[in-house]
């Protein structure tokens, strides 16, 4: 036991290697020195602003649905269902927003 760790202990300097296979990720997208909690909350809110859409094309699929229902009830209560659930979606949506620029916020000035 004892020889196998002290072989182990004699081998770590030489894993300083890097191998280079043309997977330069970070040059590819520009990161560089960049603050990972920065490329978080750009995730977020390119994220945040798909869903915001998906919801505002949800609530104007529901408003075209009861604009050519033609009266027909059952149409109505559909197209009023899918604006009701867009609508609150959007809040959903909304909210998470909020909570995750307060807790960035915070944690922004607490590193800082």
């Amino acid at each position: 036991m004892f020889v196998m760790a002290s072989a182990l202990t004699i081998a770590l300097p030489a894993v300083n290697a890097q191998a280079d296979f043309g997977f330069n990720y970070a040059e590819n997208l520009e990161l560089g020195n960049a603050d990972p909690r920065d490329a978080a909350v750009s995730l977020i809110k390119v994220i945040m602003t798909f869903l915001g859409l998906i919801a505002v094309v949800v609530i104007l699929i529901g408003g075209f649905k009861w604009l050519t229902s033609g009266g027909s009830e059952d149409k109505i209560g559909e197209a009023k269902q899918m604006i009701i659930a867009g609508v609150i979606g959007l809040i959903i949506i909304l909210a998470a927003w909020a909570i995750t620029a307060f807790v960035v916020n915070q944690m922004a000035t607490v590193v800082t």
